[in-house]
C-alpha cells in the first residue's frame, strides 16, 4: 500500500500523466480496449474460411480498430473514391485479406499490453458496456428517428469515450493512481473528452464524427428530433446511462433529472437492448 499523499504530491502526479499522454499523442497510437474483444477477434481472424460478415461484426465492436480500418480506407491510395465514415463500407472497400492482416496486428499488439492493464479491468469493462450501449442507442435513434446512416451513428457512438480508454491505459505506468482508483475515475471523467478529440484526430477519423463527440459529456436540452449526428452521440449518451458521469462533475440529480429525455427516445429502451445484447454476443 502506498502512503497517502497530499493534494499537492497527487495534483503533480495527475499532471505528470496529462503531460505525458500529450506526448503520446504526437506518434502512433497503439492500446487495448475489451479483453474479450481481443482475445475473440485474435481467434476469429486465425481462421481462413471467417466469412467477410462475420469480420465485420467483430471488427465494429472495437473503436480503435473500427478507427484505423475507416482511416485506412479513407487513405491516399484510396483517394478518388467518396470518404467513409462507418465500418462496412471500409471492410467493403479493404477486402477480407487486408482487413483480416491490419485488425489482426492491432489486435496482437493489443494482447501484449493486456497484463499492464489487468489494475482497472473491472473499470474497463464497465465503460466498454457504456460504449456498446450507446453504440446502440445512436444506431436505433439513427434508424428510426432520422436519415443518418445507421452504422455511421453506431461507429460514432461506439468511440465518443475512446479518450477513456486510453486514459486508463496510460494510468497503468503511475503505481499511485494505480492504487486511487477514485481520484483516477475523477480525472478520467474530467479529461477524456479533450483527450478523445485529440485522439480521434491523430486517428484520421472523419471530422463529422469527431464532431459528434465533442461536448457529448455537456448537460443540455436535448432536441425533439436529432438534428445531426452530434445530436445522435448525446441522445446514444445519454439513453446509455451518462447520468454516472455528471454526478462526478457535481452536477446534482435533480438538474439531471429536469434534462430527462421525452417519451420519444426512452420509448426505444427495449429495442436498444435487443441490440446491445446482439453486438454482445459478437464477443462470446
Amino acid at each position: 500500500m502506498f502512503p497517502e499523499k497530499v493534494s499537492d504530491e497527487l495534483a503533480a502526479q495527475r499532471f505528470q500523466m496529462l503531460e505525458d499522454i500529450a506526448q503520446d499523442l504526437t506518434g502512433e497510437v497503439l492500446f487495448p480496449t475489451c479483453f474479450d474483444l481481443v482475445i475473440n477477434l485474435r481467434n476469429l481472424l486465425k481462421d481462413p474460411d471467417v466469412s467477410l460478415e462475420r469480420v465485420t461484426a467483430a471488427v465494429r465492436a472495437d473503436p480503435l480498430i473500427s478507427s484505423k480500418l475507416i482511416a485506412l480506407a479513407n487513405s491516399a491510395a484510396h483517394a478518388d473514391k467518396p470518404m467513409l465514415k462507418e465500418v462496412r463500407g471500409a471492410v467493403e472497400r479493404l477486402g477480407l485479406n487486408v482487413v483480416r492482416s491490419t485488425s489482426l496486428a492491432i489486435a496482437m499488439h493489443q494482447m501484449l499490453q493486456l497484463t499492464s492493464i489487468v489494475e482497472f479491468s473491472e473499470m474497463a469493462n464497465q465503460l466498454w458496456l457504456h460504449s456498446l450501449k450507446t453504440a446502440s442507442a445512436c444506431y436505433i435513434v439513427a434508424h428510426r428517428m432520422t436519415r443518418t446512416n445507421p452504422d455511421e451513428a453506431y461507429f460514432a457512438g461506439l468511440i465518443h469515450d475512446i479518450g477513456a480508454f486510453y486514459m486508463l491505459f496510460r494510468a497503468t505506468k503511475y503505481p499511485e493512481l494505480v492504487a486511487r482508483r477514485q481520484s483516477l475515475k475523477h480525472l478520467v471523467i474530467q479529461w477524456h473528452e479533450g483527450i478523445g478529440l485529440t485522439l480521434l484526430e491523430a486517428l484520421h477519423v472523419p471530422e463529422e464524427v469527431i464532431e459528434a463527440a465533442r461536448e457529448h459529456d455537456l448537460l443540455r436540452e436535448a432536441p425533439l428530433v436529432p438534428g445531426n449526428l452530434k445530436d445522435i452521440v448525446y441522445i446514444g449518451n445519454f439513453l446509455a446511462g451518462s447520468h454516472f458521469e455528471w454526478l462526478f462533475q457535481d452536477i446534482d440529480r435533480a438538474t439531471i433529472e429536469r434534462h430527462a429525455l421525452g417519451t420519444q427516445y426512452t420509448a426505444l429502451d427495449d429495442e436498444i437492448s435487443a441490440h446491445t445484447a446482439a453486438m454482445a454476443a459478437v464477443l462470446a
